[in-house]
């Protein structure tokens, strides 16, 4: 059977980790890695189903963490790794557990730093680094921008403490979503106009997210360049953090076709949401690509899909299909495995999909079955 037949058979709503897929992005990630001698981490802000840390920890050096639980469970299930974290603000009593398990714990603002460094006991191994703001970011969706104007990420120039940088091992910046090379050869230019004199009294640099790495086209050799430019001039290690380019194209979600009506064009209701089970149609927002299926107009039959919830614009999109839409049918949403597992919700009772793993051989394995307990559990 081919992956759709496949699909096809299993229970929905689901989220399917396409094993196959996520193979390929953690060989164009090694190939980095082996080529240049960074270190490139899963975000898993982005994908933190575990289940596949240990196929990642095979490729990858490690994984970045935004908080005392992301960091905890990369401790237990991606262990003998490197673990980072950075959190805009830590808790006090987080910290004692982020010394003990994270390599490297990126900081905010000076006056964090300047606050924690004092629980830092004698002979602990972490290092410790800045976030750096260069304002310079060519996202154009202030929500996902961290160089916005009164953006509470990172350091400024204006704002950087010259004389506390005692005991700082390196900095980081993240300024990128869905970004190519090109993006990074121009951010990194105003990094090094504003920060370069600091980093030869560091040792790395880390490059954060948003690099479109893995995705078809982006200049892996641009890339490859850049890295060896930093490496070579400041004589650092680099780091990569990305979540997309580790789960870009590896995940599938099915849905069944609920009910299908009309009010002036055709409507379908599925058992998917996208409020509850892809938040970032929404808030993005994009319009996720269905196997077999066109851009309104484009075959012969039209159809707005919603979801089962009572929130009227839970609206995932329009749809063209070669035959009509009939109860029961099976829809297939493609890269599903980034940002849709991690952010999924349970508002209006909905039901969280199952996990299911395909696997290279094309068997399916449940990873994990939802109920409504884990409705209650959450109120």
């Amino acid at each position: 059977m081919d992956k759709k037949s496949i699909l096809k058979t299993l229970k929905t709503p689901c989220y399917v980790i396409d094993e196959e897929s996520l193979i390929k992005n953690l060989k164009i990630l090694k190939n980095v890695e082996d080529r240049t001698g960074c270190h490139i981490l899963l975000a898993q802000k982005a994908f933190s189903s575990y289940c596949a840390y240990p196929l990642i920890s095979q490729y990858l050096s490690g994984t970045t963490a935004s908080g005392i639980f992301e960091a905890r469970l990369a401790n237990e299930e991606m262990s003998g790794r490197q673990i980072h974290v950075f959190s805009p603000a830590y808790k006090d009593e987080d910290m004692p557990e982020l010394l003990e398990i994270c390599d490297h714990i990126v900081f905010n603002s000076f006056s964090q730093w300047k606050h924690f460094r004092a629980m830092i006991p004698e002979g602990c191994k972490t290092e410790f680094g800045l976030r750096i703001n260069p304002e310079y970011s060519e996202i154009e969706t202030d929500i996902y921008n961290p160089c916005f104007q009164y953006s509470r990420l990172g350091i400024t120039l204006e704002n950087f403490e010259e004389n506390e940088l005692k005991g700082i091992s390196g900095l980081h910046f993240h300024t990128m979503c869905e970004q190519g090379a090109d993006t990074l050869e121009r951010t990194l230019k105003i990094v090094e106009e504003k920060f370069g004199k600091y980093l030869y009294d560091m040792k790395w640099l880390n490059f954060g997210g948003g690099h479109h790495i893995t995705k078809p086209g982006y200049d892996v050799e641009k890339l490859i360049s850049l890295i060896e430019h930093i490496k070579k001039k400041y004589d650092i290690q680099v780091y990569l953090e990305p979540g997309e380019a580790v789960a870009i194209d590896a995940g599938f979600l099915v849905t069944t076709v609920l009910d299908v009506t009309k009010n002036g064009m055709n409507l379908a209701i599925v058992d998917t949401s996208a409020a509850c089970h892809m938040p970032d149609v929404l808030e993005m927002p994009y319009r996720p690509f269905i196997i077999d299926s066109g851009e309104p107009g484009v075959l012969p039959y039209t159809y707005r899909l919603g979801g089962p919830t009572c929130l009227a614009g839970d609206i995932i999109g329009d749809y063209s299909f070669e035959k009509p839409l009939s109860v029961g049918d099976r829809l297939i949403f493609t890269d599903m495995a980034m940002y849709s597992i991690v952010k999924n919700n349970t508002f209006n009772g909905m039901p969280l999909p199952d996990i299911y793993m395909l696997h290279e051989d094309g068997t399916t394995e449940l990873i994990k079955e939802f109920g409504y307990s884990d409705f209650k559990c959450r109120l």
